[in-house]
């Protein structure tokens, strides 16, 4: 944890050294921060299940700075009119979100009373992440017109990539004899799978997301927005929810979608 978080504070002290050369160019900066819920979809549960994806919901909070290359801050006027200063802002944030999650669907309804639906039933876990990162957004209508009031909404398509610094948490209420070391607690089909591998873990870790998102801007007054935004982050780790089963049904790593909700005021 602590390689981690060494790792997290690097990043940090090179993000702000860039946005501190952006602020001696004279570039403008914005700040904000959203909250939202973010459905976590992992290895618990069933896939394409609505009962899974409704039940492993959690919450997502962050602080975000941008870099609004339209304007001057140190003249408080434009900059060259060029295509990619008119419609793109580079966005850095610190994110952290937490889902509880457990097993729901068919493999653990009432009706079934096998062994194997116990020890689903009795698994439960957290997923707890601190993000950061960058993502280049990209605005189809004009950022000088939008500010001048010309529009209300500006919608946003953004990509990027975070650094996520992960601490799941495990736990089961099957079995009395080892808890999560007694890897014959858990799903029966999981451990007869692994050949040997472990596939529960509660050891904390790092690895890198891609980040995709697609949301708008709206307008409140000369100096701030409101944001709205739809994010999918996908992990380049399959053990950010502490389960990295084998069986088939683990098409992928961990991934998740954010609904933020955000409020950005403009420095400069």
């Amino acid at each position: 944890m602590a390689k981690d978080l060494r790792k997290l504070i690097i990043l940090i002290v090179m993000m702000l050294s860039i946005q501190s050369i952006y602020a001696q160019l004279g570039i403008s900066h914005e700040i904000g921060a959203f909250i939202g819920p973010v459905a976590f979809q992992s290895d618990f549960g069933v896939r394409r299940d609505f009962e899974t994806n409704s039940g492993n919901t959690g919450i997502a909070v962050g602080i975000v700075h941008y870099i609004n290359f339209a304007f001057r801050s140190d003249c408080n006027c434009y900059t060259t009119d060029t295509y990619f200063n008119d419609h793109f802002k580079l966005r850095t944030e610190i994110s952290w979100n937490k889902t509880k999650l457990e097993h729901f669907g068919k493999w653990v309804g009432s009706d079934r009373t096998t062994i194997e639906a116990d020890q689903l039933r009795a698994h439960s876990g957290e997923a707890q992440n601190w993000d950061i990162g960058t993502q280049l957004e990209f605005f189809p209508l004009s950022i000088r017109e939008y500010v001048a009031g010309g529009f209300n909404f500006a919608p946003f398509g953004a990509i990027g990539a975070h650094f996520v610094s992960f601490n799941p948490s495990v736990e089961t209420t099957y079995g009395l004899d080892g808890g999560i070391n007694n890897l014959d607690n858990f799903y029966s089909g999981w451990n007869a799978v692994a050949e040997g591998d472990s596939f529960i873990s509660d050891k904390s870790g790092s690895t890198w997301s891609v980040v995709t998102s697609i949301g708008t801007r709206y307008r409140l007054s000369l100096s701030s927005d409101l944001l709205l935004e739809l994010r999918w982050q996908y992990y380049f780790d399959d053990f950010i929810d502490g389960l990295d089963h084998k069986l088939d049904s683990n098409k992928a790593n961990d991934w998740n979608l954010w609904f933020n909700f955000g409020y950005i005021y403009y420095i400069d």
